[in-house]
């Protein structure tokens, strides 16, 4: 009988021992589907946050401007929200106003001239840096005094310099034997003046941004440069300039897109005038939706599109050179 026993058991055995073996698998398979949905959940609370804030700050007012632009709104169907759908009757009035060419024409010449400017003056800056002299970190720092300030106050600043008849401008040429010129009330001088404050206040972030795609190239290539006869000529534009190339597109494009927009320093310093002299797209969609007293909100919001799309053809003419450099 104690035989028969120890066999039964023995017999019994691996039956236990697999149905043990499968519920730990179970169990093991268990945890590792609680562990990732876990992670899911973490991820999605991350997450959640940043999706909250792109949908309330970035993807609904982009939808309220195009709703905007593609209904005839009035101040009384803005406030009720009746307004006609009109389709794009808002962008047939924006394009056929004579104001449209002029302020497209000094917002082109507006932005790419401070850009250019910006560009050129920050690389400059950049490489001078690049030296590593005693008084460098200082000076650098200094540097960074306009890109600091609060717009307001540099806008102020220039307007004051600009003054035809106090600025220090004014002031500085009368000491050198020039005629005073009439900066901000000229016609001729309106739009160069806010260009050269906007010059002023860019510089130092291409610098920033330049300054610090200089210390990602090899100092070994300058050395084999300089062994190989090269001069600084040459080592900037053998090898500068070229290494340069994805940090420039960058720097060019987030200049571009700012600039596209820059509305405040234009409008503290000539209001788009004198008449339409200064006005760019985004100093004339602001008159309409809220410059005068029977605003007009969906012609602004239609030129406010208009920006959006120009700002977004550059920065897929960006991403496909990108591509192809990366190719």
């Amino acid at each position: 009988m104690t035989i028969a026993r120890v066999d039964r058991r023995a017999q019994r055995s691996p039956a236990g021992s697999g149905a043990t073996g499968t519920g730990q698998r179970t169990n093991t398979s268990a945890l590792r589907r609680r562990q990732r949905r876990g992670s899911r959940l973490t991820a999605l609370a991350f997450i959640a946050p940043l999706v909250v804030y792109l949908a309330a700050f970035y993807l609904y007012p982009l939808y309220r401007n195009l709703d905007l632009s593609l209904r005839d709104y009035t101040v009384r169907s803005f406030v009720q929200g009746d307004a006609p759908f009109s389709g794009l009757d808002n962008f047939r009035t924006v394009l056929d106003d004579p104001t449209f060419g002029p302020a497209m024409r000094h917002t082109l010449v507006f932005t790419f001239a401070s850009i250019a400017f910006q560009y050129a003056a920050g690389l400059a800056l950049a490489v001078f840096f690049n030296r590593h002299f005693r008084l460098a970190p200082t000076l650098r720092a200094l540097f960074l005094i306009p890109w600091l300030l609060p717009l307001i106050v540099s806008a102020s600043t220039w307007s004051w310099m600009f003054n035809s008849e106090s600025g220090v401008i004014n002031y500085a040429l009368h000491l050198v034997g020039m005629s005073p010129v009439d900066w901000l009330n000229s016609p001729d001088w309106a739009l160069t003046s806010v260009v050269i404050a906007n010059i002023w206040i860019g510089i130092p972030f291409n610098l920033v941004i330049l300054y610090s795609g200089l210390q990602n190239i090899p100092g070994e290539l300058y050395e084999a440069a300089s062994l190989d006869g090269a001069g600084a000529w040459q080592q900037f534009r053998r090898i500068t300039f070229p290494l340069l190339r994805p940090v420039s597109a960058i720097t060019l494009l987030l200049g571009l897109v700012y600039t596209l927009k820059v509305f405040d320093l234009i409008w503290i310093m000539t209001k788009g005038g004198p008449g339409d002299a200064s006005s760019t797209l985004a100093t004339w969609s602001y008159q309409l939706g809220f410059g005068t007293l029977l605003p007009k909100f969906g012609p602004g919001a239609a030129v406010g599109n208009i920006l959006i799309l120009i700002a977004l053809v550059f920065g897929l003419l960006y991403i496909r050179v990108q591509r192809r450099q990366e190719a």
